[in-house]
């Protein structure tokens, strides 16, 4: 995966309040500067290191708290095993920045302890745990990683800190300018969102640029979604689909950051501007790979996979994180299944093979599929 730090809040949208508000314009740009200052810092962190160990990890888990479990057996092609190792749990360690930018941080929080009187750390330990049930109950991955990865994650990042991000290591979270935007850990969706930027660091590595960018994207926004839908019980058709409704002040004229029910409709602002997000090809938005232009439109054009997945797993019905969110894991976990620079077309192509494999015996399944790319404009082969 590339360098680039991965947000929440795209630039895009950032400038724009610095432009409308100018008593939040040095807040915003230090949180635009911040992310520009530390892009690098993924660059360097690999998905594997000898011995299980990252470099520097010292200052981010107790000595005793390795940050692996037992090395896995080597991944198999073919689906992603399915079994968790009996007894498997979450490791969580929530840290407290106090307003400042050195991680991870104070630790306020470590597994099993009990409940703070902070509600971004209770939220940001609930929020981590949550997205391990899905990756551990659902489709059998331990962690993150596979492997019993040690979630981390530090609240309180910053001054009206603007953004959550995942930085190869761990998550951040901001508390948001108050002005446009409320604490970044009120969000369970934002929080599996940005976690799953993890998962696809450790899976399919997906460059952050263009249309790879754009389904590592996508991809974050279903995770964010799917756990959300299974906290709340929601099937398909009676959830929402929205990505950081809870993010929004009441001064915001929009109901989220994203839908992926309806791309392109989550917001319309004076100041936010309207949602920039196509739901088909016809509309897909060509724009230069620079930071200046969301690396090639990677929050903008992932309305078009998420419009895609909404229609896989509506047309199939029930529980989304099942049937749907099974192939989309698939796709993403099993091993050469997809290139780091995939494109759009390619991606559905594997989700087809993914989905043949998986459910042979359910032909409702590749229908409904085929019928999900077709509908945004994409022909699967």
């Amino acid at each position: 995966m590339t360098g680039t730090r991965c947000t929440i809040i795209p630039g895009y949208l950032l400038a724009r309040i610095a432009e409308a508000e100018p008593e939040l314009a040095p807040a915003v740009q230090f949180t635009l500067q911040d992310a520009l200052h530390t892009r690098g810092r993924r660059e360097v962190v690999a998905t594997r290191w000898p011995g299980g160990q990252p470099p520097g990890q010292g200052g981010f888990l107790p000595p005793t708290m390795p940050l692996h479990r037992e090395p896995a057996a080597p991944e198999q092609a073919g689906p992603p095993r399915t079994v968790v190792p009996e007894g498997a749990a979450p490791r969580r360690s929530v840290y407290d920045a106090d307003g400042a930018t050195t991680l991870p941080g104070r630790l306020v929080r470590g597994e099993g302890d009990p409940a703070t009187e902070d509600v971004a750390v209770t939220e940001a330990y609930d929020g981590l745990g949550a997205t391990w049930e899905l990756l551990a109950r659902s489709y059998g991955r331990d962690s993150l990683d596979g492997n019993g990865l040690v979630l981390v994650a530090t609240v309180h990042y910053g001054q009206d800190y603007d953004n959550a991000f995942w930085d190869g290591r761990q998550m951040v979270f901001g508390d948001g300018d108050g002005v446009y935007f409320t604490r970044f850990t009120a969000s369970l969706d934002v929080i599996a969102h940005e976690l799953g930027h993890g998962l696809v660091q450790y899976t399919s590595g997906l460059t952050y640029v263009g249309q790879p960018g754009a389904l590592n994207e996508s991809v974050c926004d279903v995770i964010g979604s799917l756990v959300r839908q299974r906290v709340l019980g929601h099937d398909a058709g009676s959830a929402d689909w929205l990505i950081g409704a809870d993010l929004l002040t009441d001064r915001v004229q929009g109901v989220a950051l994203r839908s992926m029910a309806a791309p392109g409709t989550a917001y319309d602002d004076p100041a936010l501007g309207a949602d920039p997000q196509p739901a088909h090809m016809d509309d897909y938005v060509d724009l230069p790979h620079d930071a200046d232009n969301d690396n090639g439109g990677v929050h903008i054009n992932s309305g078009i996979p998420n419009k895609a997945f909404h229609l896989f797993a509506t047309e199939l019905g029930g529980p989304a994180w099942e049937r749907a969110g099974q192939v989309w894991f698939d796709t993403l976990a099993t091993r050469g299944r997809i290139a780091r620079d995939v494109d759009f077309a390619t991606f559905a192509a594997a989700t087809l093979v993914s989905a043949r494999e998986r459910y042979a015996d359910a032909p409702e399944v590749v229908e409904a599929l085929l019928g999900a790319w077709d509908g945004v404009g994409i022909a699967v082969s």
